[in-house]
């Protein structure tokens, strides 16, 4: 069969790039505008908008009986969101939760989720639901001509495009949102001070933002809390529309305890006290010493912490607790909204209330023409009627007599046709003379209304009297005091970790194989230790608990962390190669542990090595930190400590025998490096690996000197027989003993005072 040509002809040809920008940017706008932007009116989202209408349609106003919400998601989408009904569902929850939204639109009845954990309300077929109060703000002016309609999804039905809202909502409530490329975050805030503002703006147009902001101190969170930004940041916020504010939780002292009675917007209880009792666990919170929740009805937020002590300064503690928990957060200011042209663009504070001002002020004049347009159709109609019984008889005599009554009452008497059908459809009984008086009375009545709309439409000074009237009614009907107390505190300072640490002696005690342990006291022998099989002894340290552990390994890295982490001495240590990131074949050669201004000598049995501060070794990376830098075929010693630099001497002892003890002094200090050359070891004897740098001790005066060859075997030189072996730093040295051909280290003969 041959391929037939296909016919283009009429069809529109888009090259590919066309047609997916136009497609994505169709899509973007969509997003949009009809499902993550709040309208500036109302301050509601489509969906939002939709399932109060929805509810307002079945009946469900305050005070009515509730309906099962799965209803309600019926009807929404349904009828007006043809959508997910569980994401419709989600949001209908979320204007029922009064810990979310600072004014509830719903009143639900069940489980609709809590602080701790929002997400656990119940299905939709198992609670049930109402409009608060609140929501006649947005619905009460709803059937007054007050907005524009538009039909819905499939054209059966009309739905409104915006609710007349008589307050500010988008400010009262706030509201989140990610669209494409663009997000809105607009904190909620308080009705009193934001109706206050209105009505202040109403009456001075020009105000500026800091008029304003005298009037609104801040956002007002549901959660209460303090919101302790600076004065200056929440006026550029307000002034630029996007921005960070810090909210903290509220505590109050009883007895010994600490009582938690608020915490920031959108911050459950349950993850505080995970966070603290983290801290508890990794033993970096050793203040504190119980951590409950007394949460209940009458105290939805009550979390008790109990410090170790009396002495525990509270202040700190909550400042370290603020710092390194959710108890102060931080919170997204990003005020992006549709405006009245439909187009989403920033707002800061005085751009939101003066637009919603021009919102309210057209909601108004309509509401009024509506009305108008009704009082005036009533008069025309009344005063038909009121011709009708000026002229009874006749009247009466022409609907029983013509064939056509309508056309000769409007002929007769100069009627419309809706006078005329008016007549008509009037009931006998209504014929009374009774009936005269009431009509009077009604056209009074509503000739007195026509005058004062007409007034206040032609007077701008009355429209806003009106408005004014209007606000002020409502902020009296719905406003409270303000949640969130504005207080400008510093930032929170964490405690330095070594602070919250029980200061005890301890031994770190390092094996061949690269276990470690801290053992507690100073006394103990580390040699007589219990070791795995085939590990053994290789180097300890004496210093406190909270100070940091530092192990060297065969690259010249040093790897820092605090000795209270390392296990007890009770079993055999861990495997420092799980703490740390160690280069591939490296083992660990040393320990180190001490104030940050003690000194330590590093060396390699190269020959070369320099005294360094502990300060410049710590690091807080896994990796650890290039410190000693090691020649080829090189590896360090283990390192030395200097309890005291002046008069004290460097001893240093090479493989094959020679001793060389110079002045601490002549042995720089530096950061890192190789260093300088300790003892003269000739390169061809090191690179042949006849003669190393196998031992350094720090000698001070009366001091012995062990040099031992294994275990058993030692001598001992006394602080006059070292007399000899003193010269300058590089120099070659003397033989010590023909006795010992091989030394494998030596050590001072006296221990160096333990780091108190």
């Amino acid at each position: 069969m041959k391929n037939q040509e296909l016919n283009l002809e009429g069809v529109e040809k888009l090259s590919l790039k066309e047609y997916s920008e136009k497609a994505y940017l169709d899509y973007s706008m969509y997003v949009l505008l009809d499902r993550a932007l709040p309208q500036i009116g109302d301050g509601l989202k489509p969906v939002q908008r939709r399932i109060i209408y929805a509810m307002s349609e079945l009946g469900l106003s305050a005070g009515q009986k509730p309906k099962k919400s799965a209803r309600t998601v019926g009807d929404v989408i349904g009828k007006f969101h043809p959508h997910g009904d569980s994401a419709c569902y989600e949001a209908m929850v979320l204007m029922a939760q009064n810990f979310s939204y600072r004014y509830s639109i719903i009143d639900g009845q069940g489980n609709w989720g809590s602080t701790d954990d929002p997400k656990s309300f119940a299905a939709m077929r198992y609670t049930e639901s109402r409009l608060k109060p609140y929501a006649k703000v947005l619905l009460q002016e709803l059937g007054e001509g007050t907005v524009d309609w538009a039909p819905n999804f499939d054209g059966t039905l009309s739905e409104p495009i915006v609710l007349p809202a008589r307050l500010p909502n988008i400010l009262l409530n706030g509201t989140t949102g990610i669209a494409v490329g663009l997000s809105t975050d607009v904190p909620p805030h308080n009705l009193s001070e934001v109706a206050k503002a209105l009505v202040h703006l109403i009456e001075e147009p020009e105000s500026t933002l800091g008029k304003i902001m005298k009037c609104i101190k801040g956002p007002d969170f549901p959660t209460a809390g303090e919101l302790v930004s600076s004065k200056s940041d929440i006026r550029e916020i307000y002034k630029s529309g996007n921005g960070t504010l810090r909210l903290r939780a509220t505590y109050e002292q009883e007895g010994n305890d600490i009582i938690i009675n608020s915490l920031p917007y959108q911050i459950s209880g349950n993850k505080i006290l995970e966070q603290i009792a983290a801290q508890m666990r990794s033993k970096k919170l050793p203040l504190v010493e119980d951590l409950r929740d007394e949460s209940d009805h009458e105290n939805p937020i009550r979390l008790v912490i109990t410090p170790k002590s009396k002495r525990v300064n509270t202040e700190e503690l909550m400042s370290h607790l603020f710092s390194t928990t959710s108890l102060e957060r931080t919170v997204r200011i990003n005020m992006n909204i549709i405006d009245l042209n439909g187009k989403p663009r920033s707002f800061g504070l005085l751009e939101i209330l003066l637009e919603w001002l021009v919102f309210r002020e057209k909601t108004v004049v309509a509401k009024l023409n509506h009305r108008l347009k009704i009082v005036m159709d009533r008069l025309h109609i009344l005063d038909g009627l009121f011709i009708a019984y000026l002229n009874i008889d006749e009247v009466i005599k022409i609907i029983r007599t013509e064939d056509d009554p309508k056309t000769e009452l409007m002929k007769r008497f100069s009627l419309s046709e809706i006078q005329a059908d008016s007549i008509l459809n009037l009931r006998l009984r209504y014929l009374a003379k009774l009936e005269e008086i009431k009509i009077t009375t009604e056209q009074n009545g509503l000739d007195l209304e026509r005058v004062e709309i007409e007034e206040i439409l032609n007077d701008k000074n009355k429209l806003k009297d009106l408005i004014k009237q209007e606000i002020s009614q409502d902020a009296d009907a719905y406003g409270d005091k303000r949640r969130t107390k504005i207080i400008e505190r510093e930032a929170a300072q964490a405690i330095d970790e070594t602070q919250l640490i029980a200061s005890e002696s301890v031994t770190i005690v390092l094996s061949q194989r690269g276990w470690a342990r801290a053992a507690k006291g100073h006394d103990i022998d580390p040699h007589a230790m219990n070791y795995k099989a085939g590990d053994q002894f290789l180097a300890a340290a004496y210093g406190k608990s909270n100070q940091s552990a530092m192990f060297m390994d065969s690259t010249g890295r040093v790897y820092s962390m605090l000795a209270n982490l390392l296990p007890s001495a009770r079993g055999q240590g861990e495997p420092l190669s799980g703490r740390f990131n160690t280069p591939d074949g490296s083992e660990f050669c040393g320990t180190m542990i001490g104030a940050p201004e003690d000194q330590w000598v590093l060396s390699s049995d190269a020959g070369y090595g320099f005294i360094v501060k502990l300060s410049d070794l710590s690091s807080n990376y896994k990796a650890g930190k290039a410190i000693l830098r090691v020649p080829e075929a090189s590896r360090p010693i283990s390192p030395y400590p200097i309890i005291k630099r002046d008069g004290a001497l460097i001893a240093t002892v090479s493989s094959i025998g020679k001793l060389l003890l110079f002045d601490a002094n002549d042995l720089p200090e530096l950061a890192k490096g190789k260093g300088n050359k300790l003892i003269n070891i000739p390169t061809k004897k090191f690179k042949l690996g006849e003669e190393k740098l196998v031992g350094v001790a720090i000698i001070n005066e009366g001091d012995a000197l062990n040099i031992y060859r294994d275990e058993i075997n030692y001598m001992t030189l006394k602080w006059r027989d070292l007399q000899d072996y003193i010269g300058e730093r590089a120099l070659r040295g003397k033989s010590y003993s023909k006795k010992f051909k091989k030394a494998t280290g030596l050590t001072a003969g006296q221990l160096p005072e333990k780091n108190k």
